[in-house]
């Protein structure tokens, strides 16, 4: 277990940020305003779960998220303590500036340097104290950039705690044991939930979420561990979880339904230590807050952990089996 892995999350988030300043039309698979595809149709983000089986110990793995805490949208419109609600992201051409990102783990941290623009947009804010995410998508190169705990310097130079590097037309995991902006070692970006795409009727991938307790192992597509408990009916990181059938689209309103309809095709991934089923998204200030809430009404015992290994194509690889 790396130092990281003991100083993330052990409070519940309650994560908020910037308003995220990327246009937001574009087709469903591309991140907006682009052509870069929001990784490969061939990625684990976009495969389904329907027809993977559920694990022996699903029920004690859920009860341990919690099966009576609600399903939360930890992204929303407007302001929470002083912060748009959410994780934001922009995105830069390819004349961006690069600048040097000094790291306090460097050992698993891709050296850069980064496009970061002046004034990026910073998860909970410029002032924020909390996990301050920065992602940056360069759309000459269809790469995705992601920091930790991200600050700027006197200099045009930054700190953090991680950051990691992606072609986002590729399916390459990071080393095993590597941790990113994020505990599994996971982009954060394409398991974002976007205006956008639920506006257009189709979330098409899998969605990131959070658990309070995780096991001290990673399963596929996961790198890394932050967990503090060897019991495995505790989540990994990586651990996908599927919304039952028996949950009704009709029962909501139809600006969340494309979000239900997500979880039951492309499931949930366990990606971060925070509180119970939050599931984490691009605040927007199109979302309607009392709309959202009703998701609150899915218990955690509406969802089953699943197989995923199924999907495996290679260990070093994102690619899911279709």
């Amino acid at each position: 277990m790396t130092a990281r892995s003991l100083l993330r999350r052990a409070v519940p988030l309650l994560a908020v940020g910037a308003l995220a300043v990327t246009g937001l039309t574009g087709c469903q698979s591309n991140v907006p305003g682009t052509d870069c595809p929001m990784f490969p149709a061939s990625s684990h983000w976009h495969a389904p779960l329907k027809d993977l089986p559920v694990l022996a110990n699903s029920s004690s793995i859920v009860a341990t998220v919690g099966s009576s805490a609600g399903l939360k949208a930890d992204f929303g419109s407007g302001l929470w303590d002083g912060g748009p609600i959410g994780i934001p992201y922009v995105v830069v051409p390819g004349t961006q500036p690069k600048v040097r990102v000094t790291f306090d783990y460097a050992d698993e941290s891709d050296a850069g340097p980064y496009p970061i623009p002046a004034n990026p947009p910073i998860e909970g804010g410029a002032d924020a104290d909390g996990d301050r995410h920065i992602l940056i998508v360069d759309k000459g190169a269809c790469r995705l950039y992601e920091l930790y705990d991200a600050h700027p310097t006197a200099t045009t130079a930054w700190t953090a705690g991680s950051g990691a590097i992606w072609d986002l037309r590729s399916n390459a995991l990071r080393p095993a044991g590597w941790t990113s902006a994020d505990a599994a070692g996971l982009p954060i970006l394409p398991g974002l939930v976007r205006y956008d795409e639920v506006a257009a009727g189709r979330v098409d991938h899998a969605i990131r979420m959070t658990v309070p307790v995780s096991r001290t192992a990673y399963v596929w597509p996961a790198r890394h561990q932050a967990g503090s408990t060897a019991s495995t009916n505790a989540p990994a990181m990586g651990q996908r979880f599927r919304l039952k059938s028996s949950v009704k689209e009709s029962d909501f309103p139809a600006s969340v339904r494309p979000i239900i309809t997500a979880l039951k095709t492309y499931g949930a991934i366990n990606a971060d230590n925070g509180s119970a089923w939050f599931l984490s998204g691009v605040p927007d200030p199109r979302w309607d807050n009392d709309d959202l809430a009703t998701l609150r009404r899915i218990p955690g015992s509406s969802f089953e952990a699943v197989d995923a290994s199924g999907l495996v194509v290679s260990a070093g690889s994102g690619e899911a089996k279709r």
